[in-house]
C-alpha cells in the first residue's frame, strides 16, 4: 500500500502538533502562571492554537496594521499572548493566569517549537 500526499501531510501535521504540545509542556514548566494538566490537554491546546493562528491571527494582524506600524511590530507579542490566553479559556487542563505569563509564554513557545521542529522534523 502506498501513501498518498494527503497521508504525508496529515502525518506531518500531527507530528508538528505533538512537537508543539511538548513545547507547551516545557513552557508550562518554565513560566510561573502557565499550567498544563498533562499531555492530552497540551495536545488539544496545540491543535486549537494552530487553528487560531491559521485563521484568526491573520485577521487580527490585518486589523491592527496601523498599530503594527506604530509599534514596529511589537504589538504582535501582545496579540500572540492574547490568543494563547484565549485558547486557555477554552481548553480544560490548560491554564494561563494573566496577560504577562501569556506574552512571555507565547514568545517561549515560538522559540521552543521552532527549535524542536528544526531538530526533530
Amino acid at each position: 500500500m502506498t501513501r498518498s500526499r494527503g497521508d504525508k501531510s496529515l502525518i506531518g501535521f500531527i507530528w508538528r502538533m505533538v512537537l508543539n504540545a511538548i513545547a507547551l509542556l516545557v513552557v508550562a514548566r518554565l513560566i510561573n502562571g502557565i499550567d498544563v494538566a498533562g499531555f492530552w490537554p497540551a495536545f488539544v491546546a496545540a491543535v486549537l492554537l494552530g487553528v487560531v493562528n491559521a485563521i484568526i491571527r491573520p485577521i487580527i494582524i490585518f486589523l491592527t496594521l496601523p498599530l503594527q506600524v506604530m509599534t514596529l511590530g511589537l504589538i504582535t507579542i501582545v496579540i500572540n499572548g492574547l490568543l494563547l490566553w484565549g485558547v486557555s479559556s477554552v481548553v480544560d487542563g490548560f491554564y494561563v493566569r494573566g496577560l504577562w505569563p501569556a506574552m512571555v509564554g507565547s514568545l517561549l513557545l515560538g522559540i521552543i517549537s521552532t527549535i524542536l521542529t528544526a531538530v526533530l522534523a
